[in-house]
């Protein structure tokens, strides 16, 4: 009986022992599970089931070439002097000559588009320059000129002469994603070609307080400073998506919330200025606002969704189209109008001289008005 018991004994405790090496090193192998109120956790998946992105090299090796730092100069009036009108001083010293200029410098960034020389970059990075170099990641320099601006989209065409150029190719702006992985590529404080990382924080950024009226902006948090407008705004792939343009900041550097020209509009625009050497839009001669939700309740509509036609010029496209002030536009030419900068968008892709039909909410009834698109004017140059 006794070596019985110790024949069981020693069972169990090898038996016991095996049991705590298995649930300490594999509880995987256990037989059972457990149930009741105890909380399912998921385990991360291996290596094997899910491919790790544990750097983005690639996609900088394949758009950093093509990224271009931008050097501009002009001349400007040099500041009087106060003791210029200062009749003593002008007694002693007789008078000195006037309107005397000095030389100011501008740095920005651009982006190859074309192995035929063309660089897209900012209006603002050049604008009023006198003269402007381009400097390439393979460290050849070259002058550029000026193909075209367009104030309204804040965008210019360079052309620089020089051979065997890395043009950049155009990704999908139109599917990125909020939460999509981004980089900003550009020459920061004159560092030259520099990338950061970051997502696609917001998509259809409108009404931001600057000087453009044509805004659908990628909002990101790659960190933008200055010297990066004009940049590229890349995907993981290293297609150009956008062109970086401004930073919100109370300090003028970034803090996370930067504003990059959708590489669409980028495209639109490179195309007419390189074929035309200005864009052309369409326009019907309305002033518009957004539906707001007071606006909305006031006309007992369900939703917000629209423009606001606040004024209608009169003899313009859309007066004479039938469209009257207090009508709410919700699509043109089948496309539904989201808001103001949506409508603008809209009609601003159509070419002068094609119809449009214009969908608009007048007295609660929804009607159908058609109207001749015209061109519209050049607007004023910014002082």
């Amino acid at each position: 009986m006794r070596r019985l018991w110790l024949v069981f004994a020693q069972t169990a405790t090898v038996c016991l022992a095996v049991l705590f090496v298995v649930s300490t090193l594999r509880p995987d192998l256990l037989a059972w599970n457990l149930r009741g109120n105890v909380v399912t956790i998921k385990e991360p998946q291996t290596e094997t089931e899910a491919k790790k992105i544990t750097s983005f090299s690639d996609a900088a090796k394949q758009a950093m070439p093509a990224v271009v730092n931008i050097f501009t100069t002009k001349e400007v009036k040099a500041p009087r002097q106060p003791f210029m009108d200062d009749p003593v001083f002008r007694y002693f010293f007789g008078d000195q000559p006037g309107g005397q200029t000095q030389k100011s410098t501008n740095l920005g960034s651009g982006v190859i588009v074309s192995d035929k020389g063309y660089v897209l970059t900012n209006s603002h990075v050049v604008e009023a320059a006198d003269a402007i170099e381009v400097a390439l990641a393979d460290g050849r320099r070259a002058p550029a000129r000026v193909v075209g601006s367009d104030l309204e989209t804040d965008l210019a065409v360079l052309k620089i002469d020089l051979s065997m150029l890395p043009a950049i190719t155009f990704g999908q702006s139109e599917q990125a994603r909020v939460g999509d992985v981004v980089l900003a590529i550009g020459n920061p404080y004159g560092f030259g070609s520099t990338v950061t990382l970051g997502i696609v924080s917001a998509l259809g950024r409108s009404n931001l307080p600057i000087d453009i009226p044509f805004q659908s902006f990628i909002q990101t948090d790659a960190a933008i400073n200055p010297g990066n407008s004009g940049g590229a705004l890349v995907d993981i792939n290293g297609n150009l998506i956008g062109i970086n343009s401004s930073i919100y900041s109370s300090t003028g550097s970034s803090v996370g919330i930067g504003f990059a020209i959708p590489g669409s509009v980028a495209k639109q625009v490179l195309e007419q200025i390189v074929e035309h050497g200005s864009v052309t839009r369409g326009w019907i001669g309305v002033a518009v606002q957004d539906l707001t939700k007071e606006f909305a309740e006031s006309f007992k509509l369900p939703d917000i969704g629209g423009a606001l036609i606040s004024d209608v010029l009169r003899g313009g496209p859309a007066d004479k189209g039938g469209v009257k002030p207090g009508d709410i536009l919700t699509a043109v030419s089948g496309k539904p109008v989201a808001n103001s900068a949506g409508m603008l968008n809209l009609i601003a892709a159509l070419q002068p001289g094609q119809q449009a039909t214009l969908k608009v909410i007048r007295e609660r009834k929804e009607t159908e008005l058609t109207v001749t698109v015209g061109r519209r004017p050049k607007q004023p140059r910014r002082e």
